[in-house]
């Protein structure tokens, strides 16, 4: 009975390596990929790839590894991010500022909406056009979003009203989209139909 019990479990034992092997070496690829890219400085796609990698087995010796590379780098790209957001930015409207169609409700309106990003804070303007005279709108903490304590979002701020925003910068334009909403049964995803805003750097 006891011989026919070890077979048992042996043959469980079997199985289960045999289902968890394909994990580990596709774990093992995504890890050594990451290491490739991070070594190229390509730290936007070594994130990526380490969190994968902690994904699949996050107790190995790789997984632990590979978290802990994903808290680095997230550190690293906000720094980045944040170096390159620093200073007063305009609206222009829901569309980039090299498309051919820029008659939006922006350029009709008489004042200007400006942001200043500061190191730790997010400051709204309105500017009048004529006078320019730029008012105050609101002030608040600059607040970085992850949707767990430990992944791979690094470019994701919330706002005080609840609106989750993915923050992307290229050259002197920023884009902005609204990804999610903080609601009563806690964060919801937006797919459709986002609100986008476009602005350009002015100081």
């Amino acid at each position: 009975m006891k011989k026919k019990l070890f077979f048992i479990v042996l043959l469980i034992s079997f199985k289960s390596f045999a289902q968890n092997n394909p994990k580990i070496a596709f774990q093992k690829s995504r890890y050594e990929l990451a290491l490739d890219y991070y070594e190229k400085a390509d730290y936007k796609k070594a994130i990526d790839l380490f969190y994968i990698a902690f994904k699949i087995k996050p107790d190995n010796e790789i997984g632990q590894e590979s978290i802990k590379k994903v808290d680095t780098l997230r550190t690293v790209l906000r720094e980045h991010l944040l170096k390159q957001a620093i200073g007063t930015w305009k609206m222009v409207g829901d569309k980039p500022v090299w498309a051919a169609n820029q008659n939006n409700a922006a350029s009709q309106k008489d004042f200007e909406e400006l942001i200043e990003i500061k190191d730790n804070e997010i400051s709204s303007y309105e500017k009048n056009k004529k006078t320019q005279e730029k008012k105050l709108i609101k002030s608040e903490k600059l607040v970085y979003y992850n949707k767990e304590k430990s992944d791979a979002l690094f470019s994701d701020i919330i706002l005080s009203d609840g609106t989750v925003w993915n923050c992307t910068i290229n050259g002197n334009e920023l884009h902005v989209i609204n990804v999610a909403k903080k609601g009563d049964g806690g964060i919801e995803k937006i797919t459709d139909n986002n609100t986008e805003r476009f602005y350009i750097k002015v100081e």
